[in-house]
């Protein structure tokens, strides 16, 4: 099923990566332990953002990027049953390259 959600001007829609279940040392990491992954996939984008000059900047991360965001960045939200999370593109920190 195709995903029918564009976010509005700079917000990007984000799916997080999971975290692994157990160490380097092989200790399993219970689910109330965890914290929340602060990667994540970029699942679409908006057209850009808006300048003081009215003109419309492209955004520098694209659909598809995998991405490093703050802990406490942008809000989760449910599409369709899935768990997203939806930000603006100023709480990016980095793309990771492959």
């Amino acid at each position: 099923m195709k995903l029918k959600f564009r976010p509005l001007y700079d917000r990007i829609l984000v799916q997080r990566l999971q975290e692994e279940e157990k160490t380097a040392g092989g200790i399993f990491i219970p689910e109330t332990a965890k914290e929340k992954p602060i990667q994540g996939k970029v699942i679409a984008i908006g057209k850009g953002k808006i300048l003081e000059d009215g003109s419309v900047r492209d955004l520098d991360v694209k659909k598809g990027d995998t991405i490093l965001f703050g802990k406490y960045s942008g809000t989760d939200i449910k599409i369709s049953g899935d768990e997203y999370l939806i930000m603006r593109e100023d709480d990016v920190l980095g793309v990771i390259d492959a």
